[in-house]
């Protein structure tokens, strides 16, 4: 090999060797670059973190400020040995700026510059724990911290006072958890009182405070809209698997009975939220057609389509079976009244007989008779008289004192009464037919000889099967269990049904039963799918 050909190949190694070195150098520089980088960007989220836990800190320490400002001393409470009296300073040393003071059953700084004052003692020597100063100084900023901001009054607003955010965070409480006050039976609301009004300023203090300026329960109920609310169902917690015959509130408002075709008895307290179910009675012979309650609240009567009916003590918690009755033949005793005196129940019995039982004995003490078949029953003046009708489109009035009949009248455009009620003070008194007519009564004129109803009702075009007036009788509910949605209410001082109920978005299905609660501030209705709807009727305050 010649010398020219050896030093151009040693050339092109150190050529290619160079080559190599810069690549080299570069994915050294890139590597270096990228390291920095990544770096650079843990330092800048280390820091961000950083900056956040620091915001939180400080945002949980200014909450604990304003707590302690408020409340007292919550997050800070003294070691044991430290109570008052514990700590004895030396001789030349100053005592302790405050002790704690747990005389009321919590902690509370009681300050040493205080115990010197005798003017905010109380009369048996005593000193208060804090004394409030003049001006509340405490500043909240409510727009700071995001679950603050829902307190704001207004778009813009952002600092307020601790004593105005203390009255919102109350507000806010009371508005989340509402005061059922319709179903406190003890509460008794105020009648506004218009002497005292003149006397002490009339309308300005009237104006100052935020008093309800008409009290709900005595006021008059309006006609042509309704303000009512559907409720979780009375009975959610235990479903029927058969019809409800029988819905009614105990006259504490707040237990309820439902009965029907699968042979239960069930109670259930009724709140308006969960309505927990209290017991469940199964009667093996006997699918319930009717169940009541006594009106005073000690037993509950049912029957169905037998010679017997059964009578459960609420107290004892004990059912018996009664019947059947001494020298009748009836073969169904599935139809009864209960006297509001709570001592006569009437059944209905065959060939236009009344049969009329002893509640305390539970023997018949008496039998009346109507001309034609019984359908229906209803007691007026406390127990004292009773109203019947039936197949031959009369209504009859008898005093059970005499145990006679004191007056008869044809229901007008009635072919067969099929259900009768009166209103607590049996001033009114309505009849329901099987066309589907309601006639509304005065009871004063038509045993006066007015036969002329009040008002004929005929919203409903088949079989009228109950009926009820609420406490006041500015209600009358009217169903009938042969048609959907079958189910009126009425304004007794208008005669006109409310155009809202139910609405197009509530189905009442086929309702079979229906009652008030004592005060009207629920209605329930029983329909043929096992279900007891609940409403609220805003109106009335008290269940």
């Amino acid at each position: 090999m010649s010398l020219i050909s050896q030093n151009a190949v040693q050339k092109r190694r150190l050529e290619k060797t160079n080559d190599r070195g810069d690549e080299v150098a570069l994915d050294a520089e890139a590597r270096k670059k990228a390291r920095s980088h990544n770096n650079e960007i843990k330092d800048w989220k280390r820091k961000k973190a950083k900056e956040l836990k620091a915001r939180q800190t400080q945002e949980a320490e200014e909450m604990k400020q304003l707590e302690n400002s408020l409340f007292g001393a919550i997050y800070a409470p003294p070691e044991f040995g430290a109570e008052a009296g514990s700590v004895v300073p030396a001789r030349g040393q100053d005592g302790p700026l405050f002790f704690m003071d747990r005389s009321a059953g919590h902690d509370m700084p009681v300050y040493e510059e205080d115990l010197g004052s005798d003017d905010e003692t109380d009369r048996k020597g005593r000193k208060p724990a804090w004394v409030d100063d003049e001006e509340d100084r405490t500043e909240v900023d409510i727009v700071k911290v995001a679950r603050l901001r829902k307190l704001r009054k207004e778009a813009d607003e952002c600092v307020i006072s601790g004593r105005e955010y203390e009255a919102r965070l109350r507000g806010q409480h009371a508005k989340l958890n509402p005061f059922t006050g319709w179903a406190d039976m003890d509460r008794i609301a105020p009648l506004p009182d218009a002497e005292s009004d003149e006397e002490e300023g009339g309308v300005d203090n009237a104006l100052r405070n935020n008093d309800e300026l008409v009290v709900k329960g005595t006021a008059k109920l309006l006609p042509a809209m309704l303000d009512f609310s559907r409720l979780v169902d009375a009975n959610a917690q235990e479903r029927s698997s058969g019809p409800i015959n029988s819905v009614q509130f105990h006259r504490n408002g707040q237990l309820m009975l439902v009965a029907g075709l699968d042979k239960h008895l069930r109670f259930f307290q009724i709140d308006g939220k969960r309505n927990p179910k209290i017991q469940s009675i199964f009667i093996e012979d006997c699918p319930v057609y009717k169940a009541s309650f006594l009106p005073d609240g000690s037993e509950v009567i049912l029957s169905g389509r037998r010679k017997f009916f059964y009578s459960f003590d609420l107290v004892k918690a004990a059912v018996s079976k009664i019947g059947p009755l001494t020298g009748r033949d009836e073969k169904s005793l599935e139809s009864f009244e209960v006297s509001p005196d709570s001592k006569t129940i009437a059944f209905v019995g065959n060939e236009g007989y009344i049969l009329l039982v002893s509640t305390k004995t539970k023997q018949l003490i008496g039998t009346l008779k109507m001309n034609g078949n019984v359908r229906s029953l209803a007691f007026a003046d406390g127990g004292n008289q009773l109203i019947s009708s039936g197949g031959d489109g009369h209504v009859y009035r008898w005093d059970l004192r005499t145990r006679k009949c004191m007056h008869t009248a044809t229901d007008e455009g009635s072919l067969a009464g099929l259900s009768l009620c009166t209103s607590p003070d049996s001033s009114y008194f309505a009849t329901g037919s099987s066309s589907g007519i309601v006639n509304v009564y005065k009871r004063d004129e038509f045993l006066g000889g007015k036969k002329k109803p009040l008002k004929t009702i005929e919203n409903l075009t088949t079989d009228i099967g109950q009926m009820k007036f609420n406490h006041d009788a500015q209600i009358l509910a009217i169903c009938s269990g042969k048609e959907r949605n079958g189910m009126r209410l009425v304004h007794v001082p208008s005669f006109t049904v409310y155009q809202n109920w139910p609405g197009p978005r509530f189905s009442l299905h086929y309702p079979r039963c229906l009652d008030f609660s004592p005060g009207s501030g629920f209605l329930s209705v029983g329909h043929a799918g096992g279900k007891v709807l609940l409403y609220k009727l805003h109106h009335y305050q008290n269940a």
